[in-house]
């Protein structure tokens, strides 16, 4: 049984209209670890099913190590989210409950490149002169 719902797929189909060019979702997880890296394996690959643009690749960071590095990837299980460069998009854990939106939400970003900013917030950020790493930390409670 998968993760998605009937109702949820078409939702998703609809949503992945808007997917504009390819889209690989790279998947780091291991055997042995916790049980969240094959569930994660499992929903990355049942999301990617869904549209002819998305492909999946599943590496182990133990054995891929230079990719796992080159995406700046320590846990597991994570995804990386790639259009047609890295912009930086990063799942630590599985992408469900509440964070499912958003990666749905981020592959569809991350295929058209273009990023739903006001211009208010295109012009704040057109005036950062360094680098900035953000991170968002999620949970249900």
């Amino acid at each position: 049984m998968g993760f998605l719902s009937a109702q949820d797929e078409l939702a998703v189909k609809q949503q992945f209209e808007q997917v504009g060019g390819p889209v690989t979702l790279t998947v780091f997880a291991t055997e042995l670890g916790p049980e969240t890296n094959a569930q994660t394996v499992a929903l990355v690959k049942e999301v990617a099913a869904l549209s002819d643009k998305l492909s999946v690749a599943v590496l182990n960071p133990h054995i891929d190590r230079e990719q796992a590095q080159n995406y700046g990837i320590e846990v597991t299980p994570a995804v990386v989210v790639e259009g047609a460069r890295d912009y930086g998009i990063r799942f630590l854990g599985i992408p469900a409950g509440y964070e499912f939106s958003n990666l749905i939400d981020s592959i569809v970003a991350a295929s058209t490149g273009e990023a739903t900013l006001s211009e208010d917030t295109k012009t704040a950020l057109a005036g950062l002169t360094e680098n900035v790493t953000i991170k968002v930390f999620t949970t249900p409670t």
